[in-house]
C-alpha cells in the first residue's frame, strides 16, 4: 500500500472484498449458505414435529387410561346385576316354595323390582362399555398420529445429518440428497398434520 492514493490489493484482501459484496460465483460459500439456511428451518420444523410427537403421545396414555376407567366401571356395574340376578333368583325360589299367598305376593313384588333394577344397571354397564369402547378408539388414533410425528422427526434428522455430510464433503449430490430427504419428512409431517 501506498501513502500517496494508490493502493495495492493481496490476494487476502481481494477475497474479503469479495465475500463482503456477496460472493457471487463461490460456490462453496454459497452451498454453506444454503445448507445452513435450510439446516436451521429444518431443525425449527423437526422440533415441532417432535413436540406434536411427544403430545399425541401423551394424549393416548390418557385416553387409554379414560378407557381403563371405564372398563372398570362397567365391571363394577356387570357386578351389581350378578347380584340383583342372585337376589332375583332367591326370590323366585322362595316365592315357589311358599305355600301362603300373602308371602307369594310379596316375593313377587321383589323379584319385579330386581328384573327392573338389572334392567337399569345393564343399560349403564353397556353405556360404560361403549365410553370404553370409544376412549381405546380414540387412543389407538392417537398412537398412529403419534407415529407419524414420529417418523417424520426421524426423516429430518436424517436430513440434517445429509446436510453436515454435505458441508463437509461438498457434494452436490448429498445437497439434493439433502433436499429430497427434507422433502419427504415435512410430507409425512403433513400426512400426521391431517390423521393419514
Amino acid at each position: 500500500m501506498s501513502g500517496h492514493g494508490f493502493h495495492v490489493h493481496g490476494p487476502h484482501d481481494h477475497e474479503l472484498e469479495h465475500a463482503q459484496q456477496g460472493g457471487h460465483g463461490d460456490h462453496g460459500n454459497g452451498m454453506t449458505n444454503q445448507i445452513a439456511m435450510f439446516t436451521a428451518i429444518i431443525a425449527t420444523v423437526g422440533a415441532i414435529f417432535a413436540y406434536m410427537g411427544g403430545a399425541t403421545q401423551a394424549n393416548a396414555g390418557l385416553y387409554k387410561n379414560n378407557a381403563a376407567i371405564k372398563k372398570t366401571e362397567a365391571s363394577n356395574q356387570w357386578n351389581y346385576f350378578q347380584s340383583k340376578s342372585t337376589k332375583q333368583s332367591l326370590a323366585e325360589v322362595s316365592r315357589d316354595l311358599t305355600s301362603r299367598d300373602g308371602e307369594k305376593e310379596k316375593y313377587q313384588a321383589k323379584i319385579d323390582r330386581y328384573e327392573k333394577e338389572k334392567n337399569e344397571i345393564k343399560a349403564v354397564a353397556e353405556k360404560l362399555e361403549a365410553d370404553a369402547t370409544e376412549w381405546d378408539k380414540k387412543s389407538d388414533e392417537q398412537m398412529h398420529q403419534h407415529h407419524r410425528w414420529a417418523q417424520a422427526t426421524t426423516v429430518l434428522q436424517v436430513c440434517i445429518a445429509l446436510a453436515a455430510i454435505a458441508l463437509l464433503t461438498r457434494k452436490k449430490w448429498l445437497e439434493y440428497a439433502m433436499f429430497g430427504t427434507g422433502g419427504i419428512g415435512i410430507l409425512v409431517g403433513a400426512l400426521a398434520a391431517l390423521h393419514i
